[in-house]
């Protein structure tokens, strides 16, 4: 197999890493496409330093989440706002409901700050403490922490 090959089923096997990130660091669609586009760029160009040391979906969001915060660092200094109001989500079995909830906790979720952004992102994907210690720099026990901390600031202003 090719790196280029490689690559690619990398990029397919975990595509769902990078939509999600996409999702929550960018406002409208355009913009997502934008983040994607631009973190694929981003691993293809970190491809060859990948060592292996970590599992593949530990670097992926690590790079990933790299270039999300500085595109989110990017977009505070252009001082672009976007409404949130007409964010779609897609889900493969169609319940309103439950989409009108995601919706309002994506919205919730967009109000974090980016590093409480990744942190929760990356516990609703279910990865144990030790993975999100490792993608974020955090200490095991920081994790612990800032997830309840994150749990309990999003159950107030969800109530609201």
């Amino acid at each position: 197999m090719s790196r280029e090959e490689a690559f690619i089923k990398i990029i397919k096997d975990h595509e769902g890493i990078i939509y999600k990130i996409a999702r929550i660091y960018a406002d409208n669609t355009e913009e997502q496409a934008d983040l994607y586009q631009e973190i694929v760029f981003q691993l293809w160009k970190s491809f060859d330093s990948f060592r292996g040391e970590a599992k593949i979906s530990t670097w992926m969001y690590r790079i990933a989440l790299n270039t999300a915060l500085f595109h989110s660092k990017q977009k505070k200094k252009r001082g672009r706002n976007v409404s949130l109001d007409n964010i779609v989500l897609k889900q493969e079995n169609y319940d309103p409901v439950m989409e009108e909830r995601l919706k309002i906790l994506y919205q919730q979720i967009r109000q974090l700050n980016d590093l409480e952004k990744a942190v929760i992102l990356l516990f609703l994907e279910g990865r144990n403490y030790e993975e999100i210690s490792a993608i974020t720099g955090l200490s095991h026990t920081n994790v612990g922490t800032r997830i309840g901390r994150i749990k309990d600031k999003l159950r107030k202003t969800i109530k609201k």
